[in-house]
């Protein structure tokens, strides 16, 4: 079973590389972007057959691991 974990950053916290992307669209001529933020996604493979049970692992994984709670939410799907 695969878990795609998509970790972004707080709103309210800073994102200096979605003002940098946001900067460069711009500046290549892209008119009408508003903000934009950048995060990261992560691919597992997990052994896990029970969906319920390889979202949960996935979650424990991204709690402990995958995003820095303080200042970034993650999302866990599991296909």
């Amino acid at each position: 079973m695969k878990a795609v974990v998509t970790v972004m950053l707080k709103t309210g916290v800073l994102d200096p590389q979605g003002k940098a992307i946001g900067q460069a669209l711009a500046g290549l001529g892209f008119s009408g972007v508003g903000e934009v933020r950048a995060g990261k996604i992560i691919e597992i493979e997990l052994a896990e057959t029970d969906p319920a049970k390889a979202k949960a692992q996935a979650e424990e994984m991204a709690r402990k691991l995958l995003a820095n709670t303080v200042i970034e939410s993650f999302r866990v799907e599991v296909a």
